[in-house]
């Protein structure tokens, strides 16, 4: 239905979108989620063309959205958008904003696009709202409005920009029960969004932005259970994190321990949490690790504390061969230490660097 291919995006100097390659069919329900600043408003606004691509192509059942003899405005019909803002005329009332567009664009007769308003509003629960002016309503009945506004375009792919985002906690659900409706009727829809629980309820497809790119991609499943890439499971767990290089045999103990203390007094870490850190990484680090550098030490030491199950991973990159200490056990009281205080441990070798990822 869409193909997004090599999308860029820059605002001056600030590149905001960097190769971005998507590809949308008919009936999904994507779910874009990462921090903010990652592109993701961006990317739909692009898609939309309210905002002019730097580089990349945009087509539409093979029609290419950037090509000059394009009618995009025809192409854009097929597309509706739904803002973190409202953006209902307050001077008109509830009905008379939903029938704009039809009367105006789609030449519609006033009497049926009054009759499809009013299923509108009876789908989105605002039938008795219909001669009200949106500073009647609340929040969230005024996006249940836009929604219904933006469905009487008959789009073929809906776009929701942060739905929820301008919206009281109380509001947000009715929102998002009119958007699982829309799903499971079968409507195409791109929604960014920071309800991740909705996200993973409502999706057939999850995109992880960050930095301007996709990266990471998958069924909820794979994004949120089983997460491939660091940044995703740090977004996905909002794990917190400290990190600190080691680029020397001789490096500073002492700096390393200052910084783990200070970062878990930060997450209100207990005492003894903080002395289990401090030795594994010593003992580790000490005793195992540097021993196996070459000539040049190339080691990167983080510790994270998950606020989502308070669950605190301490990671260890160090270069050369394949080496997992946990199999390296035999008389060794270093790992003897370790070991009763690591729950589990993983050892990978990834782009040519020992990953070694342990939970406490």
């Amino acid at each position: 239905m869409i193909s997004v291919k090599h999308l860029s995006k820059h605002f001056g100097d600030l590149v905001v979108l960097k190769d971005v390659n998507i590809e949308i069919k008919k009936g999904e329900v994507i779910s874009v989620i990462g921090p903010s600043g990652s592109g993701k408003s961006t990317l739909l606004r692009c898609i939309n063309l309210l905002e002019m691509p730097t580089g990349g192509e945009i087509t539409i059942d093979g029609i290419n959205l950037l090509d000059r003899k394009t009618n995009v405005f025809q192409l854009r019909e097929r597309m509706g958008m739904v803002f973190q803002s409202f953006n209902l005329f307050s001077h008109l009332m509830v009905i008379e904003n939903i029938m704009l567009g039809p009367v105006d664009l789609l030449k519609t007769g006033r009497q049926e696009a009054f009759d499809e308003a009013m299923k509108l509003l009876t789908m989105v629960g605002l039938a008795e709202k219909a001669y009200a002016y949106p500073d009647e309503l609340s929040g969230g009945q005024k996006q249940r409005v836009a929604i219904a506004r933006t469905l009487a375009m008959k789009p073929e792919i809906v776009l929701f920009d942060e739905p929820t985002s301008a919206l009281d906690p109380t509001m947000v659900s009715e929102v998002l029960a009119v958007i699982r409706k829309l799903a499971q009727d079968g409507m195409t829809m791109m929604i960014v969004t920071h309800e991740m629980k909705f996200a993973r309820d409502v999706s057939t497809r999850v995109l992880y932005m960050d930095e301007g790119i996709i990266f990471e991609e998958g069924t909820p499943q794979q994004i949120f259970d089983e997460p491939q890439k660091d940044k995703t499971r740090a977004f996905i767990h909002n794990i917190k994190s400290f990190t600190f290089e080691i680029r020397s045999r001789s490096f500073d103990l002492y700096s390393l321990n200052a910084g783990v203390e200070t970062f878990a007094r930060r997450q209100f870490l207990a005492e003894k949490q903080i002395f289990n850190i401090q030795l594994v990484l010593e003992e580790l680090l000490i005793n195992k690790l540097l021993a196996r550098q070459g000539k040049s030490v190339d080691m990167t030491v983080t510790v994270g504390y998950s606020e989502k199950n308070y669950e605190i991973e301490l990671t260890v990159v160090y270069a050369g061969d394949r080496y997992n200490p946990f199999e390296d056990t035999d008389d060794d009281l270093s790992m003897l230490i370790v070991g009763k205080l690591v729950k589990t441990s993983d050892c990978s070798l990834e782009e040519g660097k020992n990953k070694l990822r342990m939970t406490l």
